[in-house]
């Protein structure tokens, strides 16, 4: 059976996201989706939050499996048997901090491959920290996040009503 983790915050979770996790998904036998709990960034979403909203939006992948980690992700992709960690790539920027972050991953455990997808064309420029943004603004970003992402950003933000959001 292959294996492969797809790591990161998910603060919030994207289609971008799902784009590659749907298609890694068809790639590998199972992927688990590895939440981090420790991280540099200031989240918008606690990790319980997050795993919640990853759930509702992987509930139709049945190879998929959401949990969160802490520590190294090569020791959560050793634990769970991986043989492959799942990465996506947006825009040339995101390659050179992919490609270290690969390497150390190499080093630490030479047995595991990183494999890169990219991005559909149409969430190409889409990030989470942009989705926070627009949506603390009350925009409207629906098209670029889950259902259940788009009510759970207007709760955090003290938005109720979508209908009243401007769009981009």
């Amino acid at each position: 059976m292959k294996i492969a983790v797809y790591s990161g915050t998910f603060d919030p979770v994207t289609n971008g996201h799902l784009s590659v996790l749907e298609r890694g998904a068809r790639l590998f036998d199972h992927v688990y989706v590895a939440v981090a709990r420790q991280n540099y960034k200031s989240n918008l979403f606690n990790t319980e939050e997050r795993l919640i909203l990853l759930e509702d939006a992987v509930r139709c992948m049945a190879n998929v499996t959401v949990e969160a980690f802490d520590g190294l992700l090569v020791d959560f992709a050793k634990e769970k048997g991986a043989v492959g960690i799942l990465r996506g790539l947006r825009v040339i920027t995101d390659f050179e901090y992919e490609m270290q972050m690969a390497s150390f991953n190499k080093y630490l455990c030479p047995s595991i491959d990183t494999v890169y997808l990219t991005a559909a064309p149409e969430f190409s420029f889409v990030s989470s920290s942009m989705i926070r943004n627009i949506a603390e603004l009350n925009g409207d970003v629906s098209a670029f996040v889950p259902s259940g992402v788009a009510e759970a950003l207007r709760e955090k933000y003290g938005y109720s009503d979508a209908s009243s959001t401007p769009s981009l």
